[in-house]
């Protein structure tokens, strides 16, 4: 069996009525007609949208056939223990020219019994955004499910809402059961387990194709709100130049912030998991075993967990994530 090195993938391009044009102007999206792209797919295991590979000799393979092949050398032998051919995080880009839907997304427990699929844990952090953006963030203290219903009920939900004011370089956790909606003017980057599945509680009246208001899912919600989750939730991590500083770190991923002008040494032997390089400024040589890759803006990068020693080696300062699955939080 040939040796592992680190993979690109196709990314998929979807048109979203709140789209816009960044994500082809500047991360390098390659789109063939519209400027309403609102997501761009950069490594998924969704069944209709499984990402293929792009670079080296296993190119045209999906990432589950990989998985399939390579198993534990791929994701990390726990990782594979537990979700098996299916990778376990969707990385995507995201830009909102419109106030996305109001939404929430129900954890493992609820999502298998009515789906047979995974929940949602997502985190974002913020590539740039007009000023005065907003994310609609958790509730106000002291909603209760009754004042919740009375106001869907009068189309009044965003009244309840906890709204922060966006700068770039800002991170906001969304636990599956935070209500939450991105507002518009922003592109970010979107890290989340690998489910689709949504509810939709308000969208602004505003209407499909020009034809009929898009469908609410307001009863499936109800049950999987949790009514706890209000307050603030921006954190706010300046970069320290060649430091790797933490985002997010919980059960379902670690995400670090990398901004570094010089050659930084990484050592992934503690650690059971692959990693996930995302690009956000910049460009670098990702080094391992004597070979290289080049990394550019808006590229997102698998290096596989039997992979343990990388260099970056950066062309010009450069700005990246870093994510991967603590082996020691629970799974």
């Amino acid at each position: 069996m040939s040796e592992l090195y680190p993979l690109k993938f196709e990314t998929v391009l979807k048109e979203k009525v709140w789209g816009g044009n960044a994500l082809v102007t500047k991360y390098n999206k390659k789109a063939t007609r519209s400027t309403h792209i609102g997501e761009s797919w950069e490594l998924s295991a969704i069944a209709d949208n499984q990402s293929v590979i792009s670079n080296g000799f296993l190119a045209g393979n999906n990432i589950e056939e990989l998985i399939e092949v390579y198993m534990g050398d791929i994701t990390g032998d726990s990782i594979f223990e537990k979700f098996g051919n299916e990778f376990p995080l969707l990385i995507k880009f995201i830009e909102a020219q419109e106030d996305l839907s109001i939404q929430v997304h129900p954890n493992n427990e609820l999502a298998r019994k009515r789906h047979s699929a995974y929940g949602k844990t997502e985190m974002w952090y913020i590539l740039e955004c007009k000023e005065g953006s907003k994310i609609y963030t958790g509730f106000k203290d002291g909603v209760t499910r009754e004042i919740y219903e009375e106001a869907v009920g009068n189309g009044k939900i965003e009244e309840l809402l906890n709204v922060e004011i966006v700068d770039a370089g800002d991170t906001f956790f969304t636990p599956a059961g935070r209500v939450h909606a991105i507002g518009a003017g922003i592109v970010l980057v979107e890290i989340q387990q690998t489910s689709d599945i949504t509810y939709r509680i308000f969208d602004w009246n505003r209407k499909s194709s020009g034809k009929e208001k898009r469908e609410l899912h307001t009863d499936l919600a109800l049950d999987a709100i949790d009514f706890s989750q209000t307050g603030k939730n921006k954190i706010r991590i300046d970069p320290v130049l060649n430091k790797t500083q933490n985002l997010v770190n919980c059960e379902f991923f670690t995400t670090n912030i990398i901004l570094f002008n010089n050659t930084i040494d990484k050592d992934y032997l503690t650690i059971d998991s692959f990693v996930v390089y995302i690009c956000l400024e910049g460009e670098f040589s990702l080094c391992w075993d004597g070979n290289s890759e080049k990394v550019t803006k808006g590229e997102t990068v698998l290096l596989p967990a039997m992979i343990k020693e990388v260099s970056l080696k950066p062309m010009q300062e450069t700005r990246l994530l870093e994510v991967y699955i603590n082996s020691e939080n629970t799974i």
